[in-house]
C-alpha cells in the first residue's frame, strides 16, 4: 500500500473509505468492525481502506492525519467527511446517505 495506490482508487471508484487507526488503540479496534459493518450496509460501493499508521506514516502524514481513529470519506474523488476519535457512526452514516444515492442512482 501506498500513496499513489490510495489516490488512484479515490479517482476511479465512487466512494472510498480511509481508516487510519494504530495498533495499541483501543477505540481504533472497537470503532472498525462497527463502522465497516455500517458501511457495508448502507454503501456498497463505498471500497473501505484500513491505514495502520505506525506502518504507514507517510500516508498518514500525506492525508494530514495527526489523531486515530480518524475517518476520511472521499465520494467521486473529493473528500467530503472527515471525523476524528469520537464517531458518531449513525451521524456519519446519515450525513453520506442522500449524496451516496445521489452519486451511485
Amino acid at each position: 500500500m501506498d500513496t499513489e495506490t490510495i489516490e488512484e482508487t479515490i479517482q476511479s471508484r465512487p466512494g472510498v473509505l480511509l481508516y487510519f487507526w494504530g495498533e495499541k488503540c483501543n477505540v481504533c479496534h472497537a470503532l472498525k468492525p462497527k463502522l465497516f459493518e455500517a458501511f457495508r450496509e448502507n454503501f456498497p460501493k463505498i471500497e473501505p481502506i484500513e491505514v495502520d499508521i505506525a506502518k504507514h506514516a507517510d500516508i498518514a502524514a500525506h492525508f494530514g492525519v495527526f489523531s486515530i481513529p480518524t475517518t476520511i470519506v472521499f465520494l467521486d474523488g473529493k473528500e467530503f467527511a472527515r471525523v476524528s476519535r469520537n464517531v458518531s457512526i449513525p451521524a456519519l452514516v446519515e450525513r453520506i446517505r442522500r449524496p451516496y444515492e445521489l452519486l451511485t442512482s
